[in-house]
């Protein structure tokens, strides 16, 4: 799962005892080398997926690390492609491999745009926020947004009940709660936290009109439903 040149168990460890800034701050110049980053084929389906509901002027990725969803933008975006994220260490290495986007640290929560932008997209980075905090992301992004743009991002199908997937997920939910409650800062990374049902309707009540799209590029389960969906949603 991580290549040679990743981080060691000592790196990893000193990060999972960090404040999420502080972690990824530790984690940016070797985070393309861990299974964290959002895998190119991922970002090459996403990106085709997209295409058909274009044009795109300007596009923002929001928590944009290294800037893996920029190439997505660059690709469909014909105006200024824009990333923000609050780890300086991150917005550093996106800086390296994407010298002409601007890249803005800020909070996704406090976002600091006016409606300007015809796509926004996230990869990987919703995990970092409570539920409580995910209305307040879909407003500031809503209030970023020129009428029509879209918020888009991949959600994978949850693991089913009993899978080795599933097991793994939960074991590692519940690791991170039992540190949360025993040492500070906090690291808030969950993965069962951001459940499509909550999502769909903590975008609708912040103003979207939400679709769903099947990754097809990403394939199909036994039962036929897509492997991941493209949520999009659009400010109305």
């Amino acid at each position: 799962m991580f290549t040679p040149q990743g981080p060691t168990v000592r790196e990893l460890a000193v990060q999972a005892f960090s404040s999420v800034e502080h972690g990824y701050d530790l984690l940016a110049k070797k985070f393309d080398e861990t299974p964290f980053r959002t895998p190119d084929p991922v970002l090459d389906a996403v990106t085709e997926t997209l295409r058909p509901l274009g044009p795109f002027d300007r596009g923002l990725d929001l928590c944009c690390g290294t800037g893996a969803g920029l190439s997505v933008l660059r690709s469909l975006c014909t105006g200024r492609v824009t990333g923000v994220d609050f780890s300086t260490g991150m917005l550093a290495e996106a800086r390296r491999s994407h010298p002409k986007a601007t890249l803005i640290r800020a909070d996704a929560l406090a976002l600091p745009f006016a409606p300007a932008f015809d796509l926004a997209v996230s990869f990987g980075a919703f995990g970092h926020f409570l539920p409580a905090e995910q209305s307040g992301l879909f407003a500031r992004t809503h209030a970023s947004l020129r009428p029509g743009g879209l918020l888009a991002f991949p959600l994978p199908a949850p693991p089913r009940v009993g899978s080795l997937p599933y097991w793994t997920l939960l074991g590692f939910d519940v690791t991170m709660r039992v540190r949360n409650a025993l040492w500070r800062p906090p690291f808030v990374m969950y993965y069962r936290t951001f459940r499509l049902a909550d999502v769909r309707e903590r975008l609708t009540a912040a103003g979207f009109e939400v679709s769903l799209l099947p990754i097809e590029a990403l394939g199909r389960r036994e039962d036929g439903s897509p492997r991941c969906r493209l949520v999009v949603a659009r400010k109305a």
